[in-house]
């Protein structure tokens, strides 16, 4: 790397992506729900996940209700120590930095779910930066926790790739101009997450980390910079 050359990055979502924890989100927010008298469907709740809490009450409800965040937090709590990450998830961000690219966290996760959430991922060695919902206002779909993150951990812009499991992923690291390469782990469909613009996807981190070198995130390690969707040179999303 050319001296003053900022170092390319991979900005991780963490729910769904890199642990398997979507599933026990949905549990304990259906709960939280059916507790202060709201009958909504698991999927709905499902689709809605990797939005702030606010956010997510607002969209399956069509109005705010505070009540049910503090309800789903009482919820989340036994799952929390029992969280296991994805197969291939920690291999995969030491692979991402032995490539010589920061390794970033972005979550909307609350902040005191954090630690947990990092010693069940069990690579905390491997993490340059984490940013969480506490550090920005607005979350996904909003581009804001990318800015933060490109910006906490001195990532270049231009080097840079988002890995997440959401439609909200894709569309915010689309909007902050970055490609992002789309895991079925979190049980969003293949055709939902290229839809939203998803430069790639594949099946889990192992997948991923399989594949690695031949990946958006490949590309970072040398000079060339992937093209972004929409750009001279943009094809197709890519399956793998």
């Amino acid at each position: 790397m050319s001296e003053g050359r900022r170092r390319g990055g991979v900005i991780y979502d963490v729910d769904g992506t890199l642990l398997d924890s979507n599933y026990l989100h949905v549990t304990a927010w259906w709960e939280a729900f059916r507790e202060r008298g709201h009958d909504v469907a698991c999927a709905d709740v499902h689709r809605a996940l990797g939005l702030s809490s606010d956010d997510l009450i607002s969209r399956i409800l069509g109005e705010p209700d505070p009540s049910v965040s503090a309800a789903h937090s009482r919820y989340v709590a036994p799952y929390l120590g029992r969280m296991r990450p994805l197969a291939g998830a920690a291999d995969l961000l030491r692979a991402t930095g032995r490539l010589g690219l920061n390794v970033v966290l972005a979550t909307s996760a609350k902040d005191e779910e954090l630690d947990l959430m990092l010693d069940a991922l069990g690579a905390r060695d491997a993490v340059d930066t984490v940013v969480s919902s506490g550090d920005v206002k607005q979350a996904k779909p909003d581009p804001e926790i990318v800015h933060k993150a490109l910006a906490d951990s001195g990532t270049d812009p231009d080097r840079a790739v988002m890995v997440g499991d959401t439609v909200w992923d894709v569309l915010a690291a689309g909007r902050a101009g970055l490609r992002c390469v789309g895991l079925l782990s979190g049980g969003i469909s293949e055709a939902d997450l290229r839809d939203a613009g998803a430069a790639e996807t594949f099946k889990d981190p192992a997948a991923l980390l399989e594949r690695l070198t031949g990946s958006a995130i490949g590309a970072l390690s040398g000079s060339r910079r992937e093209p972004s969707p929409g750009q001279p040179g943009g094809g197709p999303a890519a399956r793998r």
